[in-house]
């Protein structure tokens, strides 16, 4: 059973990091589910601080992402029109385009809203611009967290599967 308990940790880290590029997957929030499942393994214990601690982060991590692209936007001259484009081009873009489209849907969505608020191209480029960084500050922040969040999980495990090992020979 520990075994399978194991697994579903390290699938849950794993689609945790994968999201981070997939606006879709709460990334930090699944990479955390991924220590907690862990956490329920005869062999591996983790203080409650620490869970609750962590949790805390991939929740401030999972807020930020959303708010860090608007914020880019707004600091670039952009509008609620472009704010819209820029969510309809990110939901269309990943349908679409997948992790391309993921970056050069909000990209075009902003253009697009902003230019039906009637700016000039050249203020409209400038505010895609700024959902552009926020974009990737986003996704920069939730491969981190997950990263670190899957490190933790391979400290944790690695004696209990070098110890099968060794013992299997």
């Amino acid at each position: 059973m520990d075994v399978f308990i194991l697994i579903i940790g390290l699938l849950f880290c794993l689609i945790g990091l994968i999201g981070s590029f997939i606006p879709i997957i709460p990334s930090p929030i699944t990479s955390w589910l991924g220590l907690l499942i862990i956490n329920f393994s005869t062999n591996v214990e983790f203080s409650y601080s620490f869970l609750f601690i962590t949790f805390i982060i991939a929740v401030i991590i999972f807020s930020f992402d959303l708010i860090i692209p608007m914020i880019g936007l707004k600091k670039f001259g952009g509008t609620n029109k472009g704010m819209i484009g820029a969510t309809i081009g990110l939901l269309l873009g990943g349908i679409i385009g997948g992790p391309i489209g993921i970056i050069i849907g909000p990209f075009i969505g902003a253009i697009s809203g902003e230019l039906m608020n009637n700016l000039k191209l050249k203020k409209a480029i400038k505010a895609s611009i700024g959902t552009l960084i926020g974009l990737l500050a986003g996704i920069a922040m939730k491969f981190i967290i997950s990263l670190v969040y899957l490190i933790f999980y391979i400290i944790e495990v690695k004696d209990i599967f070098l110890g099968n090992i060794l013992e299997s020979f």
